[in-house]
């Protein structure tokens, strides 16, 4: 759940809604940015971006529940995020995206790099479509992050650009 530019009990009233959906669904709910609201809601984890919390104080906060961690495009990243013991390194983005202003490219040459140096699932996020998907997982994306092309498309309701991929 990515909510920006919300009130903080917004945020908790749109998340009791979507953790319900997430449930009922068995999809994990994850919260972004924000481990004390991931607490509240009682999600099953946190993404923290570079700017966000550290991860040793999230733990704290919501103990053995999923965190991930963005390493944008660096290596440098990665193995400073590895050593904290993450759930998953996130990278991105791969290609445009209409979510947000892309400031990081990242290519498959990083996947690859630091699958070498570690076990954590690694995430791809950013632009990727029915169409790009493939060779992410085919350079060691444990996950895909799908956010625009699912709910931004102009040619395809939800469950129809979910079906693109089957």
């Amino acid at each position: 759940m990515r909510f920006k530019n919300y009130s903080f009990q917004k945020k908790v009233f749109i998340g009791r809604k979507v953790k319900k959906i997430c449930k009922k669904n068995n999809v994990k709910f994850l919260v972004n940015d924000d481990p004390i609201l991931t607490k509240i809601l009682n999600a099953d984890g946190c993404h923290l971006g570079q700017n966000d919390m550290k991860i040793h104080k999230a733990r704290q906060i919501i103990g053995k529940k999923i965190i991930g961690i963005t390493c944008h495009n660096s290596i440098s990243l990665a193995k400073t995020a590895i050593k904290s013991k993450p759930t998953y390194l996130a990278f991105g983005a791969f290609f445009s995206s209409k979510t947000k202003k892309v400031k990081y490219k990242a290519t498959t040459k990083i996947l690859n790099d630091v699958k070498k140096i570690t076990k954590i699932p690694l995430i791809a996020i950013g632009g990727i479509n029915n169409e790009n998907y493939k060779n992410l997982l085919l350079n060691n994306a444990s996950l895909l992050a799908i956010s625009s092309y699912i709910w931004k498309n102009k040619k395809y309701k939800p469950s129809k650009a979910i079906e693109r991929f089957e």
